[in-house]
């Protein structure tokens, strides 16, 4: 079985001077000062000792810092780059299904110092556990290409903090985690900051009321002006047109907090006549990893699998941790799963009926034409995270009960607590604020 997969911790650009000559470069979405937002008891992997309590526990701040969870997750992953499970500076360039679905053909790029070797490997199965936040989504709004080719338009996978925004006018698109922690950054040392919201906030992404932080309505064109011209030195700025028929001019750039597409466009695999097609492409719609069984196995070839394709949920870690134990135990031949791909493929459809239902209620209740949320989608588990993850749970304890004991639980008592993280969060930011104010008196 080979697994594709990554880890990545703070971007280095020095880094780049030191990779081979031509070696892609994936630059890390974290930056400095980041703080996660699931206690340690959310991200601790079964059968490996529990997350350490973070240091800043003792000051109000129990939510491990960037640093503290690389840590946590290099120290699991040690013993499997030892025993030579991990292989590092390699690049897979396509994964093709075997006519008649008989294994997979991995064409790999091995990267040295002084060049990189083309590999080629048949493997009897494949799990994917990349792909899903390599692609971030901008909205269809007119004006958005343009932004982004004079890059007035940026997306929050590449802040790196507030550094370079001294002064500026601001428009940060989106109130979950990234659009939430980006306008508050802005706030310290941009000139205006404001945020577009098409909801209010959901609980889950916690967040403090700033005065310097301007909520304002959907934005449904941009316009790219030029404001000045000295000596061919032009300057452009953006004018965000808004759908309660406002304006807001002279925008310096425009910060997208709007998600992850799950594009794992190197895959291909066998259609009906047996000729190799694209996984993946932008006309499946809603977007998604199409055809999975419980968001893991692919209905066609179950030989191909995913861990990671329910990009968000409360606690990713150990839903991560329950599929891939889940896995497991199905390709031992310890669970049992369908076989024929109907089958397969009805998990897929109730989830598709289910969430195009809840859009059709949350839409039904608004007043105007308002589009229901993003979080309200095919790729986000919500309130199915309990439903979804105690099924694989209960499976894998019937044919592992010795790992009742260490596996995760998910029932109504473990989703409050789940739950309540949100106010643990909403009060360590509020902390760290009356923190920050009692040094700037001082």
């Amino acid at each position: 079985m080979m697994s594709v997969e990554c880890v990545r911790y703070l971007d280095n650009p020095l880094s780049a001077s030191r990779t081979a000559p031509g070696a892609p470069r994936w630059p890390s979405p974290a930056y400095s000062g980041l703080i996660g937002n699931v206690l340690p008891e959310f991200l601790s992997f079964s059968r490996f000792p529990p997350f350490p309590k973070p240091e800043s526990t003792a000051a109000g701040q129990p939510f491990p810092s960037l640093s503290e969870t690389h840590a946590y997750l290099r120290e699991f992953a040690s013993p499997l780059f030892a025993r030579g499970c991990i292989r590092l500076n390699t690049q897979v360039l396509s994964v093709d299904e075997l006519e008649g679905g008989r294994g997979w053909r991995v064409h790999m790029r091995c990267y040295r110092n002084a060049g990189f070797d083309e590999v080629e490997e048949i493997w009897d199965a494949v799990v994917v556990a990349v792909a899903f936040y390599d692609n971030p989504v901008f909205p269809p709004t007119p004006g958005v290409d343009e932004l982004r080719r004079k890059d007035l338009g940026r997306h929050a996978q590449g802040w790196r903090g507030p550094e370079g925004y001294e002064g500026q006018r601001i428009l940060v698109i989106g109130n979950a985690n990234s659009g939430n922690d980006i306008a508050a950054q802005l706030a310290t040392v941009a000139g205006s900051v404001f945020q577009s919201i098409r909801h209010p906030n959901f609980p889950g992404f916690p967040s403090l009321p700033d005065s310097r932080i301007a909520r304002v309505a959907p934005v449904k064109e941009y316009t790219v002006c030029i404001v000045d011209s000295l000596e061919g030195n032009i300057r452009h700025v953006v004018d965000a047109h808004l759908t309660d028929n406002t304006v807001i001019p002279d925008l310096d750039c425009v910060l997208f907090g709007t998600g992850y597409l799950p594009f794992p466009d190197f895959i291909s695999v066998s259609d009906a006549e047996d000729k190799l097609v694209p996984l993946v492409s932008t006309d499946i719609s809603p977007p998604r990893v199409p055809s999975l069984h419980r968001y893991i196995l692919y209905a066609h070839n179950p030989s191909l699998a995913f861990v990671g394709t329910a990009v968000a949920c409360y606690t990713p870690l150990t839903i991560a941790d329950i599929c891939s134990t889940w896995l497991a135990l199905a390709w031992s031949g310890a669970i049992a799963y369908p076989t024929d791909a109907s089958t397969l493929l009805e998990f897929e459809q109730a989830r598709l009926e289910a969430v195009a239902a809840g859009r059709r209620q949350m839409e039904a209740g608004f007043s105007n034409a308002t589009e229901a949320s993003s979080l309200v989608s095919y790729g986000v588990l919500g309130t199915f995270e309990e439903e979804f993850a105690s099924a694989l749970r209960e499976e894998v304890v019937k044919a592992r009960p010795e790992l009742d004991e260490v596996l995760p639980r998910w029932n109504p008592e473990r989703t409050a607590v789940r739950e309540a993280m949100f106010d643990m969060k909403r009060a360590a930011l509020e902390l760290e604020r009356e923190r920050t104010r009692g040094t700037v008196a001082q």
